[in-house]
């Protein structure tokens, strides 16, 4: 499993929906990027999903991360981003619709699994 770095795609279930994400952390870097650590892809916002009509809410925030972080790998006591990140967003219908990752934004580090 990779890390993610801030230059990532996450996106809504949707595909054309891109998280805007941030780093806050700059202690760890993999080519000069910043690691995504625990809860950097929480509460971010989401552009330019095309699920819109009538009676239906576009998503445009992702909700709290499900999956995909490290259970090995921490930077200041939080865990790691891996390319298995997955979560809710805001979009309709409530509960179903998903953000994932499209790419890590790098392909040299990656979690071995026990």
């Amino acid at each position: 499993m990779l890390v993610l770095t801030e230059d990532a795609v996450i996106v809504c279930s949707h595909e054309l929906g891109l998280v805007r994400i941030e780093a806050t952390q700059d202690l760890v870097t993999v080519a000069a990027r910043r690691l995504l650590v625990e809860v950097d892809p929480e509460g971010r916002p989401i552009v330019g999903c095309p699920n819109i009509g009538v009676a239906i809410k576009p998503c445009t925030s992702t909700l709290k991360v499900q999956a995909g972080y490290s259970e090995w790998l921490r930077i200041s006591g939080r865990r790691i981003c891996l390319d298995t990140i997955r979560g809710l967003t805001d979009g309709t219908p409530p509960g179903v619709v998903d953000y994932k990752v499209r790419h890590p934004g790098q392909n040299l580090v990656a979690e071995r699994p026990r």
